[in-house]
């Protein structure tokens, strides 16, 4: 194996042991808070915990055994290289991150009155679960435009998150914008990857074959050669544009994954939790 091949290999193999870890460690904070928050809110916070493993442990999948899902790439020659098996993995760990989203702009939203928010809550599923359909699309017949649509819906959904985070900022509590800043920062700074990087590099990729005039699989012949054909190779030539992608990937977007576990709840401001909590304590001592 080329030795950058595998000192890549071996960053993803590490980083996404960490990420097991890491995700171990919030099961066990979040079964330790049981006590002290709400059952609505902890629900969610297990909700998250749950889409969460989905994504990490998907992850980390991929990460021990990468694949270049059109040439059929791979690392090992193994019926676990398949792409049918690495893209099954794929989307659904996608489709559990995109939950994670959704669902905790739904609370924000809920929170804060956000119908732009809402909207947004109720959309990202759907059009994550669009772009998988085009991104199985490509596998399949090996024709790159599929991809091209595929990372546009991911940019447009990040996009409307983004748009939704500015609508909220002005409603969202003091203590938190902190935190919405970094989302929103982040958002924007996926929104020009997905825009100025990836969509450009599927593109010119259909357009080099379009050129050449390459012959595209059916459907029922992508399905069979994906089930069936796994090419080894350990070439830096053949990864090295998969390369950045993967690695920030497997990185960088499961640390958002593990902290949405985390976010604090919008509505539980320390004043509303004092006002409850005085509630309490005057429904408590007043007379039958």
């Amino acid at each position: 194996m080329d030795i950058d091949v595998f000192s890549w290999w071996s960053f993803l193999r590490t980083i996404a042991a960490i990420n097991i870890v890491a995700w171990m460690l919030s099961a066990v904070l979040l079964k330790r808070r049981q006590t002290s928050i709400d059952a609505n809110a902890y629900a969610l916070r297990k909700m998250q915990l749950l889409l969460s493993a989905g994504y990490v442990f998907g992850c980390a999948f991929r990460s021990f055994v990468p694949v270049f899902d059109v040439p059929r790439l791979c690392l090992f020659d193994s019926w676990l290289s398949s792409v049918i098996v690495g893209r099954s993995v794929a989307t659904l760990a996608e489709l559990c991150f995109a939950a994670q989203w959704a669902l905790l702009l739904h609370e924000t939203s809920r929170a804060t009155k956000s119908s732009i928010g809402r909207i947004t809550a109720m959309s990202v599923v759907p059009m994550i679960a669009i772009a998988e359909v085009f991104s199985w699309y490509s596998v399949l017949s090996t024709s790159n435009i599929g991809h091209v649509v595929e990372e546009t819906l991911w940019g447009a959904c990040a996009a409307l998150l983004v748009i939704s985070l500015f609508e909220i900022w002005p409603r969202f509590p003091l203590r938190l914008r902190p935190l919405l800043l970094l989302w929103g920062t982040a958002g924007i700074a996926y929104v020009f990857f997905m825009f100025m990087v990836d969509v450009p590099m599927y593109w010119s990729r259909w357009m080099a074959d379009e050129a050449l005039g390459r012959q595209y699989m059916s459907l029922a012949q992508g399905l069979v050669d994906v089930s069936s054909r796994w090419q080894v190779s350990h070439r830096w030539e053949d990864w090295q544009s998969e390369m950045a992608w993967m690695s920030l990937y497997f990185s960088v977007a499961v640390w958002f994954s593990i902290a949405l576990i985390h976010a604090p709840n919008p509505a539980r401001s320390p004043a509303k939790v004092w006002r409850h909590s005085l509630r309490r304590q005057v429904n408590f001592r007043s007379p039958a």
